[in-house]
């Protein structure tokens, strides 16, 4: 399989921690330029360090993917920057957890203002500069949740079946044109949003979701990136609009 991304540009958005830094960093190792973005400016910036110190190229952008204005800009820099765009990876992402009829819009707000538009504006201004560089490959962060439902996350969940249909939608649309427009769908990953949603990896809670995975613990974020790489690479280029579970089991049961 070739998962060599020598004189490829890569974008990535959520880059600053878990799934997004695991993923530029191997990105990086596997020969790609890699333009991370995200809010966090000084994590973005320790990111771009790490990569640098392994002789690896990379750019921090700050944006707020829910800004469709900071999108347009990041996509401009990157191709300003690196010359084009090749492949990128949505992973931008924020969580909630709230009993349905407890809902206030601004949570519903916050959580597809991110999840999903902030989707939608990548896809917008990553296709056309894809589309300038003769073609690549899109992935975006989905959930194994957004396959299945899960009590007191209904916001969450909708946004990440969205995901999905975009996912769809999207590969069908660029098919034709060289770009091929996939999704991966974790299960509960260790990551800062695991601590956000449920404490640490030893709390009862983060204990409880280990238990709902058949494999018998949590993802760590490595093996999501490694599904990613796959996705982006031209090992997978008969793949497009599919939707890979990494999910320990949890959606088969």
């Amino acid at each position: 399989m070739n998962l060599s991304f020598a004189n490829k540009v890569v974008l990535i958005t959520g880059a600053t921690s878990g799934i997004g830094k695991a993923t530029a960093i191997a990105f990086s190792a596997a020969g790609a330029k890699v333009v991370l973005s995200g809010r966090r400016e000084n994590l973005g910036a320790e990111v771009v360090a790490e990569i640098h110190a392994a002789g690896g190229e990379a750019l921090f952008v700050k944006t707020d993917i829910a800004q469709e204005s900071e999108v347009a800009a990041l996509v401009e820099r990157t191709v300003s920057h690196f010359g084009g765009l090749h492949v990128a990876f949505n992973n931008a992402g924020v969580e909630s957890s709230c009993p349905l009829t407890e809902i206030p819009e601004a949570e519903y707000r916050r959580i597809f203002d991110v999840n999903v538009w902030g989707v939608i504006a990548a896809l917008k201004y990553e296709i056309p500069a894809m589309l300038k560089s003769g073609g690549g490959s899109i992935v975006n962060t989905s959930s194994a949740v957004g396959h299945v439902g899960m009590a007191g996350a209904a916001i969450y969940v909708a946004s990440k079946h969205a995901v999905e249909g975009i996912t769809k939608a999207a590969a069908l649309e660029y098919a034709n044109q060289g770009i091929r427009i996939n999704a991966v769908a974790p299960g509960v990953v260790i990551t800062e949003m695991l601590d956000r949603f449920a404490g640490s990896e030893e709390s009862d809670a983060a204990k409880y979701l280990s238990s709902l995975h058949p494999i018998g613990r949590l993802a760590r974020d490595i093996e999501i990136a490694q599904p990613v790489l796959w996705l982006a690479s031209t090992a997978s280029s008969f793949v497009t609009g599919q939707s890979i579970l990494v999910d320990g089991g949890f959606t088969v049961q």
